[in-house]
């Protein structure tokens, strides 16, 4: 009992001893090895890498396994492949480390430093807004018609693979120009449609599918390319259904649906523009929106 006694009295001596050795630097330390450990678990969990971990865990064991069996010709294998578990790892984690990489460049700080330089905020919010109201009114003119559009706002990441595999096109964002290029025989009604900047800047683009296990079966290819091109970037995707006319947005890697074209000019102001603007005036009151909401207010 003295022992235990005595060894827990020593416990606490060195912990006290650490604690008036810690400062504010080892504070900082700990919490940014914490938030990384974290950041890397997450990613584990929430994606296919899981299953690699669990490969490399049993490698690992088979490894000890070798060593303390002294299992000789398995242990130089196992050796010779762990030895440049490094190389290995970032190799079979390359989409999940690109990921979050992506993740990082896209947080609302990297976004804030990075608009800070550029173009006047008022003229690229004129633009924007200019480009929402051709949206919202070619979503009104596609859904009577019975046709589906897929519809990509680029944000801060740059979707320049995206914007070579369609057709450039630079072209100013009218509800009719929008709505003629997913006429279902148009040359380009298949692709996606990229707008930067206020502008439309190419068509028939190539959108990468999700991989998500959890997507509705009944969802077909046009809402899962949203979904997935939401995933691969922080696009706002806006995807009009062709069998039901229901329009939906698809936001980092989740849909929501049953948009009309008051709720989309809405989501998507708030979504691209950060502010909402009076039921009478802006994107509302050009598309005849705005007495429509104060009428149900």
């Amino acid at each position: 009992m003295d022992a235990v006694m005595d060894y827990i009295a020593r416990m606490g001596q060195t912990i006290l001893e650490l604690a008036r050795l810690f400062t504010l630097k080892d504070a900082l330390d700990v919490a940014i090895v914490t938030m990384l450990l974290y950041g890397l678990v997450k990613l584990v969990r929430d994606t296919r890498a899981s299953q690699l971990v669990k490969g490399i865990i049993l490698l690992v064991a088979l490894f000890l396994i070798a060593y303390y069996g002294e299992l000789m010709m398995l242990y130089s294998i196992l050796k010779s492949f762990l030895q440049s578990g490094l190389i290995i790892v970032v190799i079979l984690f390359q989409p999940e480390i690109r990921k979050s990489l992506e993740q990082v460049g896209r947080s609302k700080t990297i976004q804030t430093l990075t608009s800070a330089v550029g173009r006047g905020k008022d003229a690229e919010n004129a633009e924007t807004r200019q480009a929402i109201a051709g949206v919202v009114e070619a979503a009104g003119i596609l859904q009577q018609l019975r046709m589906g559009a897929l519809i990509v706002f680029e944000r801060q990441a740059r979707l320049g693979e995206i914007v070579a595999t369609g057709t450039l096109v630079d072209a100013g964002p009218s509800g009719q120009l929008i709505a003629n290029v997913f006429f279902n025989k148009a040359p380009l009604h298949d692709g996606g449609m990229v707008i930067r900047n206020g502008r439309i800047c190419a068509a028939g683009c190539i959108l990468p599918l999700t991989a998500s296990d959890s997507v509705s079966a009944e969802l077909g290819t046009r809402h899962r390319a949203a979904i997935g091109m939401s995933e691969d970037s922080d696009a706002v995707v806006v995807v009009i259904s062709e069998e039901t006319g229901q329009i939906s947005i698809a936001i980092g890697g989740r849909l929501t649906r049953n948009y009309n074209r008051l709720t989309l000019a809405e989501t998507l102001e708030k979504e691209l523009v950060g502010e909402q603007e009076s039921a009478g005036s802006g994107i509302l009151g050009r598309l005849g929106l705005g007495r429509d909401k104060q009428e149900k207010k």
